[in-house]
């Protein structure tokens, strides 16, 4: 009877127990960031326009302002946090930030030990060019003038894509530019970050996006095994790019729209 009672015990324990986990389930980082009234967001602070420090020394760009949106859908303050390219997921995986905003693409390394959000931010290499040079794709580059960093992404895939192009290379990316503005070449192959970079400095000959060499967007990182926050962060994109809310902050920084594909 004893041995019995022992074994009963412990199983009206074990049940018990049980009956606990779904409240201790919920005890996640959603409650968490809900509880304490605050998100905190690893953010880029020397990479614009995805976050820089502007000349009112605030915190500015696109991944800032995807910070604060997301701060808003959640109905929490905002905490940000600057970051560089090799601090961001460490501060995420010891539990500094809830989330990271930093120009984040998705790897399969990094998916192991993070969860991704849907696509928020254009990211891309492309073929870029005045409004009234008409090209829509590798084949009506043909008898046109492209200027591309020698050994760059962009440059290795043009020159697969576009084999009647006339590509003109240059030693670095400042150079690149300058052949564009200057007319040297009439259309320029680069990162949207370099187009954005030319539009800032408004010149008469402004690039628009022609079309996509290789898109890798950006994405919201979290930690693993977060789904309610994870849900939370989708809807909140999707109702951004629903509204426009994500066009006008493309419009705004990098001075084009969203891109189809995103």
């Amino acid at each position: 009877m004893p041995k019995l009672f022992s074994r009963t015990r412990r199983t009206a324990l074990a049940a018990l127990l049980l009956s606990f986990a779904p409240f201790a389930a919920h005890a996640d980082a959603l409650d968490t960031i809900t509880k304490s009234g605050m998100l905190r967001v690893a953010v880029p602070e020397d990479y614009p326009p995805f976050g820089s420090v502007g000349a009112d020394m605030k915190p500015q760009g696109y991944d800032v302002d995807m910070a604060a949106l997301l701060a808003k859908s959640l109905k929490v303050k905002l905490e940000l946090v600057p970051v560089n390219s090799a601090n961001r997921i460490p501060y995420l995986t010891t539990n500094k930030v809830d989330l990271v905003i930093s120009s984040l693409g998705k790897t399969p390394e990094r998916e192991k030990v993070l969860d991704f959000s849907t696509a928020y931010a254009p990211y891309f290499q492309g073929v870029f060019g005045p409004a009234d040079i008409k090209v829509n794709g590798p084949a009506d580059l043909t008898g046109k003038t492209v200027g591309a960093t020698r050994g760059a992404l962009e440059e290795i895939a043009l020159s697969q894509m576009a084999p009647n192009a006339t590509i003109k290379r240059f030693e670095d990316n400042n150079a690149t530019i300058s052949a564009f503005l200057s007319g040297q070449v009439q259309l320029i192959a680069a990162g949207n970050i370099v187009a954005a970079a030319i539009l800032s400095k408004n010149p008469p000959r402004r690039p628009e996006a022609k079309f996509i060499i290789k898109d890798s967007p950006c994405f919201v990182g979290m930690n693993k095994n977060e789904p309610r926050l994870l849900a939370k962060v989708d809807d909140a994109i999707a109702q951004a790019k629903k509204d426009g809310t994500l066009g006008a902050m493309s419009k705004k920084w990098f001075g084009q729209p969203l891109p189809a594909s995103l």
